[in-house]
């Protein structure tokens, strides 16, 4: 593997530690970054000693969105607009549905500056916890003439609900990490030099966890937004049967009869 220039990638005690690495331009997304990005997921999804993901950003940012000074391909003939979708499609999307669909949590910590498809970056994560210092802001209506993406459309209205999701995305106002976590935006506010040692307290307790349901958690609390609450309870039926099957199970209930600590694999 060619050596990464705009992420980093270190694996250590069961937690993935990805950095955005382009402090210089607030960590802002190019197509090198997503090839770097998709290709460390890819090692994460087939690493066993990584159990859990934690992503943050070097410097003075998070992720400050698509690097718009850098351009995107598009094929000949294509419109500004049509260009604009095809970069979508090869390569963002492809991104992000890859880390959603990631069989492992994961963590963001956020720090500083987070706008336009970075706040989609930080969401995707199973858990969010940002610096008090942090904000997230939603500039494509205001800024671009555009929609949110990156999953943002889906995000916001289900973790703050419509009126503060179209707020967000219409006026491209700057939201504090605190009132990000009031709104349940995110999990957790913490104070700037307490940021990482909250993350990988947190990566460290989902690691040392039965990691083959935490995605399984993921897709049963987005499923039930689209059910009924009969269809839910089937859901949860189905899947419980399969998940009890699971050597996981077994040692979870021998160490809660136990009361011992349960090694999960």
């Amino acid at each position: 593997m060619s050596a990464r220039t705009t992420i980093k990638l270190e694996t250590h005690d069961g937690i993935a530690m990805l950095t955005l690495n382009r402090p210089e331009v607030l960590n802002s997304i190019n197509p090198t970054l997503i090839d770097e990005l998709r290709a460390a997921v890819k090692e994460v999804a087939e690493d066993a000693s990584a159990r859990v993901l934690v992503i943050t950003g070097a410097g003075r940012a998070f992720c400050a969105g698509a690097d718009l000074s850098t351009g995107f391909p598009r094929e000949e003939g294509m419109s500004v607009g049509q260009g604009v979708a095809h970069g979508m499609k090869i390569g963002f999307n492809p991104m992000m549905r890859e880390l959603y669909a990631l069989q492992k949590p994961i963590v963001s910590a956020v720090n500083g500056t987070t706008a336009g498809g970075g706040v989609g970056l930080a969401l995707v994560a199973d858990i969010c916890i940002a610096a008090k210092s942090a904000s997230f802001i939603s500039v494509f209506g205001p800024k671009l003439g555009l929609i949110p993406d990156l999953g943002v459309t889906w995000h916001l209205p289900r973790l703050i609900g419509r009126a503060r999701a179209l707020g967000m995305a219409l006026t491209g106002d700057r939201l504090p990490a605190e009132t990000a976590a009031d709104w349940g935006l995110i999990w957790k506010c913490v104070d700037d030099e307490a940021l990482m040692g909250e993350a990988m307290a947190v990566a460290s307790k989902l690691a040392n966890g039965p990691v083959n349901a935490f995605a399984t958690i993921r897709t049963a609390i987005d499923t039930a937004a689209h059910n009924s609450y009969d269809d839910q309870l089937e859901y949860e039926r189905v899947t419980q049967g399969g998940l009890g099957d699971h050597p996981n199970f077994v040692e979870g209930v021998k160490a809660f009869l136990t009361k011992s600590v349960a090694k999960f694999k």
